[in-house]
């Protein structure tokens, strides 16, 4: 293995995906990074040294001359999220389903170790908790279905073939810092930050008692440092396969007591009550579960990795910007 392994990320000008490249380069200069998006949604060019590259992944002679040379593919560009699925549920196909296929056989091929996520949109509605990464897949939506065959692509393509990670990702919220701008997400913490910071009411769709479990934007990309670290040795060691971790933090609150923190902390640094309202929900796939706990053990075994970001916290830093 070289001591310069080429890295490669798709997604890379996404939310996520520009935070990875951010920390690869902090925790490992010596890696030779290559970045690609199509800009479908991304909007960063440059991070730090690294300039993202147009590649439409869905374009196998491109993605074939992004990918040459790499030893891991953190593949994260992805259609992502219930409504852009059913906007177009053709193109969430292509770039969920295919491409991911495509990128898989590319690592099957090549012995190119890969790292890629999949939403907990794929259990649908979960019968036990904690969830854990072997939990039922049984998706509600499009988007989980997409990421369920993606998931599957993945683990068949790498068995026998080289190492994977499968990483069923909690809700990631926050933001985070490149030396030119702020990188955020309408995700619904930074959505109800963002109209307390305007003034605006925090709607809350009904019934405001369903949770999720969040996880910071940059406490996954150190995750996938982890990852890439790990990635690394099991190739030297000959390890072949996919390895799923379900991750998230220990906190899962529901979408009103997000509201009702944001809130509060908007109260102490702005001085002023903003409002919350509770609208009807225009959501009819997905589940309405007030409890989402997420047994993170395994992760935290496996790759020594743990979240170090609160949500309170992040709101308060929010406001302080």
């Amino acid at each position: 293995m070289s001591s310069s392994p080429k890295i490669a990320v798709t997604g890379a000008a996404g939310y996520i995906g520009s935070c990875v490249i951010d920390q690869l380069q902090t925790s490992h200069p010596e890696y030779e990074l290559t970045a690609i998006d199509n800009f479908y949604r991304g909007t960063v060019r440059q991070i730090g040294d690294c300039s993202v590259e147009h590649v439409d992944i869905r374009q196998s002679d491109s993605l074939a001359r992004a990918l040459d040379g790499a030893a891991v593919v953190i593949h994260l560009a992805a259609i992502s999220g219930v409504e852009d699925c059913d906007e177009d549920p053709e193109r969430s196909f292509s770039v969920n389903v295919q491409a991911t296929n495509a990128i898989a056989r590319w690592c099957q091929e090549h012995g190119a170790a890969l790292a890629f996520p999949f939403s907990m949109a794929v259990l649908g509605d979960p019968a036990t908790f904690p969830i854990t990464s072997d939990a039922p897949r049984t998706p509600l939506n499009w988007y989980g279905k997409s990421k369920v065959l993606g998931e599957r692509a993945v683990a068949t393509f790498a068995a026998g073939a080289f190492p994977a990670h499968l990483f069923m990702i909690s809700n990631v919220y926050g933001t985070h810092q490149l030396p030119d701008r702020t990188v955020s997400k309408s995700v619904v913490l930074n959505f109800f930050v963002e109209r307390a910071l305007a003034g605006e009411p925090l709607t809350v769709y009904e019934p405001g008692t369903q949770a999720r479990n969040y996880v910071h934007v940059s406490d996954i990309a150190r995750l996938y440092v982890r990852s890439t670290e790990q990635l690394l040795k099991a190739q030297v060691a000959g390890e072949t396969g996919a390895t799923r971790f379900a991750v998230g933090s220990g906190e899962d609150p529901s979408v009103m007591e997000i509201a009702e923190l944001v809130q509060t902390v908007a109260a102490d640094q702005l001085g002023h009550d903003v409002p919350i309202e509770l609208v009807e929900n225009p959501r009819s796939a997905e589940t309405l579960t007030d409890t989402f706990t997420v047994d993170e053990r395994k992760v935290i075994e496996g790759l020594g990795w743990e979240p170090q970001h609160s949500l309170r916290e992040s709101v308060v830093a929010a406001f302080d910007r």
